[in-house]
């Protein structure tokens, strides 16, 4: 079976990237979890991701600060990749480009918004709703490359390009936290490959982040 990808989004432990974790798994701020997060809100042992059959099931290990997913507080939780988990200051993404964009996929639709719920889905409330052609062309779309981080930056520089940073990541971070998944009333506002896109820009964001004020970081 395949391991499981986590990355950080938000936080002191933004821009790291765990990939092919084998569960069980414990993430908390102690020294000893396959995940420690630099984050005094987070329990010394606080969730763990384990399997079930085919299935990835998160349990809280009662935390005091307690464990979301999908911004809905929950003690034992089903993941699925795209899910969102929160503890404490850090926001944690499930899944690699692959295996998220698989998952949409297999949903049956090319464009799927994010609307109401589906009895196989409940996670993300997915429902299959036409999307907005985009004004430009999908040629322009295509050439659109995502920036390299500067070479030989002066301290100043560095300082400078992370405060642009840190602001763009502080604005897409409200997006993030601003969307609510209901599963009682089925409904959520935003389409599936919009929330998608805002959370590759929020990781590749974090990572050049990262990059830029520590140059010895691995690249990988």
């Amino acid at each position: 079976m395949t391991g499981v990808t986590l990355k950080i989004l938000h936080g002191a432990d933004r821009g790291k990237v765990y990939d092919e974790l084998q569960p069980p798994l414990t993430v908390g701020r102690e020294e000893g979890n396959d995940i420690q997060l630099n984050d005094e809100r987070v329990s010394r042992c606080h969730f763990k991701v384990q399997r079930d059959n085919d299935r990835l099931v998160l349990t809280d290990l009662d935390s005091t600060n307690g464990t979301k997913v999908n911004g809905v507080e929950c003690q034992l939780k089903i993941l699925r990749h795209g899910d969102l988990i929160s503890v404490g200051r850090s926001l944690m993404l499930v899944g690699s480009e692959s295996q998220i964009a698989a998952r949409l996929a297999a949903m049956g639709s090319e464009n799927p918004t994010m609307g109401q719920i589906s009895s196989s889905e409940s996670s993300l409330a997915i429902a299959f709703d036409s999307e907005p052609k985009s004004p430009y062309p999908a040629e322009v779309i295509q050439a659109q490359e995502v920036p390299s981080v500067p070479d030989d930056l002066s301290p100043g520089q560095k300082a400078q390009l992370c405060e642009i940073l840190d602001y763009l990541q502080n604005r897409l971070q409200r997006l993030i936290e601003s969307a609510r998944i209901d599963e009682s009333s089925q409904e959520v506002m935003l389409k599936v490959t919009a929330w998608q896109r805002m959370l590759d820009t929020q990781a590749r964001l974090s990572k050049m982040n990262h990059q830029i004020a520590d140059p010895d970081w691995p690249n990988g």
